[in-house]
């Protein structure tokens, strides 16, 4: 919805490191943490000199990365996208990058228009010195591809995430949609890429932990079903950690219908 008084809708895609960041939305009751979303309000007020408020595709939690991050903010300066985006990544912190900045029409919604999202985590089974920050490592020189790609094959359709869901989360609909949940690897990198209409908050972390349990024997793929059907996160493994995850693509085109869906529930990762 277009705020009185605002008249240019201002699309943003950006990047970020989330290492340093307690993930990408403002914390208003913890002021002292620092996240993405308030790094970006920080600087956009202070270039254009107006209240900002940065509406994010995705919302990412403390630790994870994202490769595409798509923001949309509403504001009344005429200031050209050129140096905005120059001013904005000499200002912002190194680990945000704006990659590019359009104009928008009055209904874009950075999160209400996305219509997917797609997420990878990464792993490692060998330590490494350089890419710590975002490969997880896991000293699992036996990990089972073919067994951890079972249980993906399983969540793929739509079904109800509750067991792969903070059980604080407060909402209403717990179902998701997921168009694609695949396992490959390289030499001793594990990727998993999912694709979605919504996420619940560490749904990508649960799911990953509970198949590396699988794959590396300690559950077997009808444990996984069975955790899966009980809708009771008690059950699955412990979430992955967070530097192996990344908001990777927001999908916008043509919406699906999202059967009991509510729209406070996108989407935390």
């Amino acid at each position: 919805m277009q705020p009185v008084g605002k008249t240019r809708n201002l699309k943003l895609l950006l990047q970020y490191d989330g290492t340093p960041f307690a993930g990408w939305q403002r914390q208003p009751q913890n002021r002292h943490q620092i996240t993405v979303q308030g790094e970006l309000e920080k600087v956009l007020c202070q270039v254009l000199q107006e209240s900002i408020e940065v509406i994010g595709a995705g919302r990412t939690d403390t630790g994870v990365h994202a490769k595409l991050q798509v923001a949309n903010f509403w504001t009344n300066s005429k200031i050209s996208r050129e140096k905005l985006h120059y001013v904005l990544n000499r200002l912002l912190p190194k680990e945000i990058s704006i990659e590019r900045i359009d104009e928008a029409s009055k209904e874009f919604h950075a999160r209400f228009s996305a219509t997917a999202r797609t997420y990878r985590y990464f792993l490692t089974t060998k330590k490494t010195a350089l890419e710590h920050r975002y490969k997880a490592f896991y000293p699992y020189p036996n990990l089972s591809q073919e067994a951890m790609q079972r249980c993906a094959d399983l969540i793929v359709g739509q079904h109800d995430f509750t067991s792969f869901c903070k059980a604080s989360a407060p909402l209403k609909s717990k179902i998701c949609t997921v168009q694609k949940a695949q396992w490959k690897k390289i030499g001793a990198t594990f990727k998993f890429e999912i694709t979605a209409n919504r996420f619940l908050h560490s749904m990508v972390r649960l799911l990953v932990g509970t198949m590396l349990e699988v794959g590396r024997g300690t559950l077997t793929v009808s444990d996984f079903k069975r955790i899966f059907a009980a809708k009771d996160v008690r059950l699955a493994g412990a979430s992955a950690k967070p530097n192996g995850l990344f908001l990777w693509h927001i999908h916008y085109g043509k919406r699906q219908p999202r059967l009991g869906e509510q729209s406070e529930s996108e989407d935390s990762e």
